[in-house]
């Protein structure tokens, strides 16, 4: 599949354009990434995505699919026999993945206090490997993973580590394998450019 026809439109800080990112690298789907500048908003993507005009958006032969958890699912399913299954094969365990994917997106942050204090959610996930998809990064890892970066700009913002190796460790683990993967490590944004990053989308209130 040559590089032309698959194109992903989006922006390096945003985590809902890193679940694309990560998808297609653990597909080996070589890509097209469109930059889209902060503020403003392509002829390309309002055209491409005339309901939300958001990204990200994936462009597969110039038809364009919407929706971050959406494009992981077709990516998955477009190319299905190259690379590990995102989703996963059990019927039951795939509506899970999906539930919660779901409401991460609503309430990330409430959802990932939710996992730290249900010290055994992790593990009952996982059932005892590495990741929530088992032994390769899947749906869900995706789906939480993503906010990684920003977790650790909002870790470095107000001094206090959230996700705690000595109260969380599995967790952390996990945080540490899935940001050390080979799809994801090149796409993982620096904390110290995201926290630059941070201050001028989120300028402090004037005193």
């Amino acid at each position: 599949m040559a590089s032309s026809d698959v194109k992903l439109i989006g922006a390096w800080a945003s985590p809902f354009v890193m679940r694309p990112r990560i998808a297609l690298n653990l597909k080996s789907v070589p890509y097209e990434f469109l930059q889209e500048t902060f503020g403003s908003k392509s002829e390309l993507l309002l055209k491409s995505n005339p309901v939300h005009k958001k990204i990200p958006v994936l462009l597969h032969a110039d038809k364009p699919v919407s929706e971050s958890n959406i494009i992981v699912e077709y990516i998955d399913d477009t190319w299905s026999s190259s690379g590990p299954s995102i989703l996963p094969s059990d019927p039951y365990d795939r509506a899970m993945a999906r539930f919660w994917a779901a409401y991460i997106d609503e309430k990330w942050f409430v959802a990932l206090r939710g996992f730290l204090k249900a010290g055994g959610a992790f593990i009952d996930c996982s059932k005892g490997k590495p990741f929530f998809n088992g032994d390769n990064i899947g749906y869900l890892d995706i789906a939480l993973g993503c906010f990684l970066a920003w977790l650790r700009v909002t870790e470095l913002a107000v001094s206090y580590k959230i996700l705690d190796e000595a109260k969380t460790p599995s967790l952390s683990k996990w945080a540490e394998n899935f940001c050390n993967d080979p799809a994801v490590k090149p796409v993982m944004p620096e904390t110290a450019k995201l926290a630059e990053f941070a201050k001028k989308i989120f300028p402090k209130p004037q005193a």
